[in-house]
């Protein structure tokens, strides 16, 4: 089992610690650790399902997976996942990385929100989405290895996390509720923003401008 510090290096290729610098001079130490934390658990999730995947490529897509909750990467009108796919994909595009494993990102980033989806692409993008789910809500808690999971928080703490998650988390798409509907991200504004209530479905198709035909 890696227990060891071995099984909790990142990646130190020239376009990993240029992901890493961008991650450290953008985020905060929450979500910095938070980034890390989550490539950490999904490298494991990889090694116990065995499946074959690109360690960097996960790794950057780690790296920028809530860049778009901070200022420098957040636009006025697109989610916040979207901004973060988006500021990888110019990232991966100004050093020549192939349009294929640039989309890999793009889409890994982009869903790593989205219930039911992930698991059935491409396995950085099924690994992305797993290891956020155990960092941020437990998911799998009891199956991950103590050890090693004890050894990642340690050395990349979860101080005041799930306050100070919750309070970043919404301040990163606070200014444009509207970009959270049809996610799960609806239900925070809900939370936090008094009198917001997210779009239903059910409106929206009793809206349409189309009549019904005789």
């Amino acid at each position: 089992m890696p227990n060891s510090s071995s099984a909790i290096v990142i990646p130190d290729s020239l376009l990993a610690k240029e992901a890493t610098g961008i991650l450290r001079e953008h985020s905060t130490e929450l979500l910095f650790n938070h980034s890390v934390r989550t490539y950490l658990f999904a490298v494991e999730h990889g090694r116990q399902q065995k499946l074959r995947f690109d360690a960097e490529l996960l790794y950057i897509a780690a790296a920028f997976h809530d860049l778009g909750l901070t200022k420098k990467f957040s636009s006025q009108n697109e989610r916040f996942e979207v901004d973060g796919a988006n500021a990888a994909r110019q990232f991966l595009s100004t050093h020549n990385v192939p349009e294929e494993q640039v989309q890999t990102v793009w889409q890994a980033i982009a869903l790593h929100t989205t219930p039911g989806i992930p698991p059935y692409m491409r396995p950085e993008v099924a690994l992305l989405y797993s290891g956020v789910l155990l960092d941020v809500l437990g998911r799998g808690f009891d199956e991950f290895p103590a050890d090693l999971r004890e050894e990642i928080v340690a050395k990349y703490p979860r101080k005041h996390f799930k306050e100070g998650f919750i309070k970043e988390y919404f301040a990163g798409f606070a200014h444009k509720p509207a970009t959270t509907y049809g996610t799960v991200n609806a239900g925070v504004c809900e939370r936090y923003l008094p009198g917001y209530k997210s779009p239903n479905a059910c409106d929206l198709i009793a809206g349409s401008p189309f009549p019904d035909s005789e």
